[in-house]
C-alpha cells in the first residue's frame, strides 16, 4: 500500500497514479486493497468512514463532510473497479500509472479512477481548509459498477438507502470532458443516460440431417434478421435534453455547420446530416438520436451434422430516456419482420424528466476558468450507476471536468488500450469539483 500522506490532495496526479496501481479488474474486482487505501487517507485526515460490503473483497466506503445545514446533502460517488486489459496492446503497462508525454497512462485513467482522485483531492482539501459547505457532502466509493453493481450500488440502495436520505443531486461520471466542433470548445455535462437491456430473439425452423439441404431454417431466418438490423437504423427520437444540446451547439457555430446541426432535429433530414457532421464528431450524436442494438453472440446447434430447429440471437440494447422496453421491441419487430420471438431482459427503466437546477452553477464554474468554453447538457449512450440512484429520485450530473487536447477523443480511450488523461486536467478538474463543494446550495 502507498504511504499515507494527506497532503496528496495537492498532487492529484500522484493520487491517480496510486489508484491505478491497484489492479481492480472486474471480474473479480478485488477492490478491497484500493478502498482500504482510500479509507486510510480519509481517516488520517480526520474523516469518520463506514465500510459496507456484501462480500469482504468487494467493499463500499461512505464518509461525510459536515455542512452548515442550509442545503440538502450533495452526493459524490464513483467506482473503484475497472474493465479488463486482456488482448490489448498497451504502450506502457496498464497498472503502472506511468507519467509520459504529459499524460498519466493506465487502466482507469478515464473510467473512472481519475474521478475518484479528483473527488478525494477536493474533499481532502476542503477538510484541510476547514470548508463548511451549505449542506453535507457525502462521498461514496463503490465496487462492481462495471459488472452490474450487485456488490456496489444495488447492494447499498437495497440495504442502506437511508445513507442517501434527502439527497437531491449527485456528481459522478460520465461527463465534464471537452469536445471541439469548428474550433469551439464544448464541455459535455451528463444529465441523463440511455438504459441498457439484453435482447433475445429466438428463431424456429425445420431441423434435419446436415447432409440434406434445409430451406427456411432457424439459422437462415436469424441470418436474414441480422442483415436487416445491419441495414437499417431504429427510428429517430429527439429528447428534450438532446434538443437543448443540439440547439446550443448550433447557436455557437458558423454557417453552414449551424444549419446542419439544427437540421439534425428534423427527423426526415437527421440521417443525412449525421453523415455530414460525422467528419467532425464521429458517431457521437448517432446513438443520442436513436435506440440502438448490437449483435453480440448466438446460441444454437450442438452437432455439425444436425440442423438446429431453434437458435437464439443475443443483442446489446440501449434505450433512450422516456421510452419503454415495449417501444423498443416494436421498433426491432418493424425491422426484422414477423419471424422470431423477441424478449427484452434486464431493462430497469429510467427517468423521463431531468432536473437541471444545478446545471447553471456547474456551467458557471467552468466558464469562470475558461470564459470562451461552452458547457452543454448531454444524454450519454452508455449506462452507469446513475440509473440506480435515479430510483431514489436523485439527479446525477456527470461532471468530472477533463480538459482534453483538440485531437483527443474521450470515448476512443475508455475501456481501450492506452487509456490516459492529461496531468494538467487532474488539477483543473479537482479545482472545479472543489468549487462545486463551495458553491452548491447558493
Amino acid at each position: 500500500m502507498p504511504s499515507i500522506d494527506t497532503s496528496i490532495y495537492k498532487r492529484p496526479e500522484e493520487l491517480l497514479q496510486n489508484l491505478i496501481r491497484f489492479d481492480t479488474t472486474n471480474p473479480p474486482g478485488n477492490e478491497a486493497p484500493c478502498i482500504d487505501y482510500i479509507n486510510s487517507l480519509l481517516t488520517a485526515a480526520g474523516f469518520e468512514t463506514e465500510i459496507l460490503a456484501k462480500d469482504p473483497n468487494r467493499p463500499n466506503l461512505i464518509t461525510r463532510l459536515q455542512g452548515r445545514g442550509e442545503a440538502p446533502p450533495l452526493l459524490l460517488y464513483g467506482h473503484a473497479d475497472v474493465v479488463t486489459t486482456a488482448n490489448q496492446n498497451w504502450t506502457y503497462p496498464p497498472f503502472e500509472g506511468r507519467i509520459a508525454d504529459g499524460f498519466i497512462w493506465g487502466r482507469g485513467a478515464l473510467d473512472m479512477k481519475c474521478g475518484l482522485a479528483m473527488m478525494l483531492a477536493a474533499l481532502l482539501r476542503a477538510k484541510a481548509e476547514n470548508l463548511q459547505p451549505a449542506g453535507d457532502v457525502i462521498l461514496c466509493i463503490m465496487s462492481d459498477e462495471e459488472a452490474g453493481a450487485a456488490y456496489g450500488t444495488k447492494f447499498l440502495i437495497e440495504n442502506h438507502a437511508g445513507l442517501f436520505k434527502d439527497v437531491k443531486y449527485a456528481i459522478s461520471e460520465f461527463g465534464g470532458y471537452t469536445m471541439y466542433i469548428d474550433g469551439k470548445k464544448f464541455y459535455l455535462i451528463q444529465v441523463a443516460e440511455k438504459q441498457s437491456c439484453q435482447v433475445e430473439i429466438t428463431f424456429h425452423g425445420p431441423g434435419g440431417h446436415g447432409s440434406v439441404p434445409v430451406k427456411d431454417s432457424a439459422m437462415s431466418k436469424m441470418g436474414q434478421a441480422l442483415v436487416e438490423l445491419n441495414k437499417h437504423q431504429l427510428p429517430v427520437h429527439i429528447s428534450p435534453v438532446t434538443r437543448r444540446m443540439i440547439k446550443t451547439i448550433a447557436s455557437h457555430l458558423p454557417f453552414p455547420s449551424s444549419l446542419y446541426f439544427n437540421q439534425l432535429l428534423n427527423p426526415p433530414l437527421t440521417e443525412r446530416k449525421l453523415k455530414i457532421i460525422k467528419k467532425q464528431t464521429g458517431d457521437f450524436f448517432n446513438p443520442l438520436l436513436h435506440n440502438t442494438v448490437n449483435s453480440i453472440y448466438v446460441k444454437g446447434g450442438e452437432r455439425i451434422n444436425v440442423v438446429p430447429g431453434e437458435v437464439t440471437l443475443y443483442l446489446d440494447g440501449r434505450i433512450l430516456p422516456g421510452l419503454t422496453d415495449e417501444d423498443f421491441k416494436a421498433e426491432i419487430r418493424h425491422i426484422i419482420g414477423d419471424e422470431g420471438e423477441i424478449e427484452i431482459k434486464n431493462f430497469e427503466g429510467g427517468k423521463a424528466n431531468t432536473d437541471l437546477a444545478l446545471f447553471d452553477t456547474l456551467s458557471d464554474i467552468l466558464k469562470q476558468k475558461e470564459p470562451d468554453c461552452i458547457p452543454i447538457p448531454i444524454v450519454i449512450s452508455a449506462s452507469t450507476d446513475a440509473r440506480l440512484f435515479a430510483k431514489l429520485g436523485i439527479q446525477i450530473y456527470g461532471y468530472l471536468p477533463v480538459d482534453l487536447p483538440k485531437d483527443f477523443t474521450f470515448m476512443k480511450f475508455v475501456h481501450a488500450a492506452d487509456e490516459r488523461i492529461p496531468v494538467a486536467a487532474m488539477y483543473s478538474g479537482t479545482d472545479a469539483i472543489y468549487q462545486v463543494l463551495n458553491r452548491f446550495g447558493e
